[in-house]
């Protein structure tokens, strides 16, 4: 049995979910959020808490169970607490800035980079070299940190790019100055 998969999932006050078929929706404080979630898998919605049961140790329900709990865990922590990924930017001259509700990033291009923030994404920029991405659903949150992030890479030599916050970025040493024979 999954260990992740066999864990209740915790009903919290404000939060309703609604089922139809294989599609569940759920509504909190923040918003709303739809999945469509594998029909092998049965979820029992009973005294504010949820439970994921699989029929049979078939290796796609084995793999199913644990994938769908998190999933709807993952729904119910968005609409109550929503989710944030925190991005710096290492370089000289490189910085980020919210124009006409763009993000527009100088990171070394001959151009700067416009991002249009996707639908439920919110973008803050607290400091020139912090960006702040916050929503509801932690896939799109998730992916456009990634998104933001592949725009300059952080290269191993000067450190210099877009990291993510907790990402420790392992520098290499630099060639010496050693005379050619």
């Amino acid at each position: 049995m999954s260990r992740i998969g066999r864990k209740p999932i915790g009903i919290p006050a404000g939060v309703s979910l609604e089922r139809q078929g294989n599609a569940i929706t759920v509504k909190g404080p923040k918003g709303v959020l739809t999945r469509t979630l594998c029909p092998d898998i049965q979820i029992d919605i009973e005294d504010n808490q949820i439970q994921c049961t699989r029929p049979s140790d078939h290796p796609r329900h084995r793999s199913m169970h644990g994938l769908t709990r998190t999933l709807l865990n993952n729904m119910i922590e968005g609409v109550t607490n929503g989710f944030s990924v925190s991005l710096d930017i290492l370089g000289v001259g490189y910085r980020a800035s919210m124009d006409d509700g763009q993000l527009a990033l100088a990171i070394g291009k001959s151009h700067p980079v416009r991002l249009k923030p996707w639908e439920g994404i919110e973008i803050e920029v607290p400091a020139q070299n912090k960006i702040i991405i916050k929503g509801i659903d932690k896939e799109k949150v998730g992916t456009f940190a990634a998104i933001v992030r592949k725009q300059r890479l952080p290269e191993p030599y000067k450190g210099k790019g877009i990291k993510y916050s907790t990402e420790v970025v392992r520098r290499k040493v630099g060639k010496t100055g050693a005379a050619k024979k």
